[in-house]
């Protein structure tokens, strides 16, 4: 049994739709889906549709886009929004940041799989850059993000706040799941190394990329490999020993003409 993961599906487009039925069946395999599949429920079921024939199991966690409220939408919104979704993979069989972190043996090494849900809380900008000021620093070089008018925290007061239970939540949970000496593999849609979060065409984008709270986890909880997307910027680093895994399929531009979409199917452990 080896372990996938895939990122940034972005189902919205028709493309991205249809690079579904290219990847190929691992019917022993499993699969992490590391956000962004889509902005709707409708979304997210056709992923479900096309992917778990195709696998023995389906683990899903959110990206900044599963969170936006969309005009045209469901009203719900913040926390509502996101436990909508996870109670759609439940009924599906789909493992969520909300379940117990399973143990599995993938090319004969136990691990847990440890799906996360972080957010962000604008840390990822220079030391001088005041927070207050952050979103308008990033605009000086026409770098904005659709979160600031789509992804609606409530009931916190802002993404920051919803970003440190998130994490102060995460963190507790997985020095409990590390006690026992299984090694880790942490998923989750934004990356948990700010070095890891520049953009070379876009580098003011990071303060939407993630947190400097989680800088630490992949020393502190013997992790084994660590998944996340984005970025849009397929690679595979190693900081202090573990790889760290971007698995984005990203736009039609992005891939299309570049690579199949099965290619983009990252085997992380296996």
């Amino acid at each position: 049994m080896k372990l996938h993961a895939i990122s940034d599906l972005h189902l919205a487009a028709e493309a991205n739709r249809a690079a579904l039925a290219e990847i190929r069946p691992r019917p022993e395999d499993w699969l992490i889906l590391a956000g962004d599949v889509g902005e709707t429920e409708a979304h997210l079921q056709f992923a479900f549709d096309a992917l778990q024939p195709k696998f023995k199991r389906l683990v899903w966690l959110p990206g900044n886009h599963e969170l936006w409220a969309l005009p045209s939408g469901t009203p719900l919104r913040g926390v509502a929004r996101y436990e909508r979704f996870v109670a759609l993979c439940r009924a599906r069989g789909v493992l969520t940041p909300e379940d117990p972190y399973p143990v599995e043996t993938f090319g004969g090494r136990s691990v847990r799989i440890a799906p996360l849900f972080t957010l962000y809380d604008y840390s990822f900008r220079p030391d001088d850059v005041a927070r207050e000021k952050v979103v308008a620093w990033a605009r000086e070089t026409g770098v904005g993000c659709a979160d600031e008018y789509l992804l609606r925290p409530d009931p916190y007061p802002d993404r920051d706040a919803w970003c440190r239970a998130r994490c102060m939540a995460t963190e507790a949970r997985l020095a409990e799941a590390a006690a026992d000496g299984v090694p880790l593999v942490l998923a989750n849609h934004w990356p948990l190394v700010e070095a890891l979060a520049r953009a070379p065409r876009i580098p003011r984008f990071a303060p939407w990329c993630g947190t400097r709270l989680t800088a630490d986890w992949h020393r502190r909880f013997n992790v084994r490999a660590v998944v996340s997307g984005h970025l849009h910027l397929r690679s595979e680093r190693r900081l202090d020993g573990v790889p760290f895994h971007e698995v984005s399929l990203g736009n039609p531009r992005e891939w299309v003409g570049r690579r199949a979409p099965d290619e983009c199917v990252r085997m992380i452990l296996g």
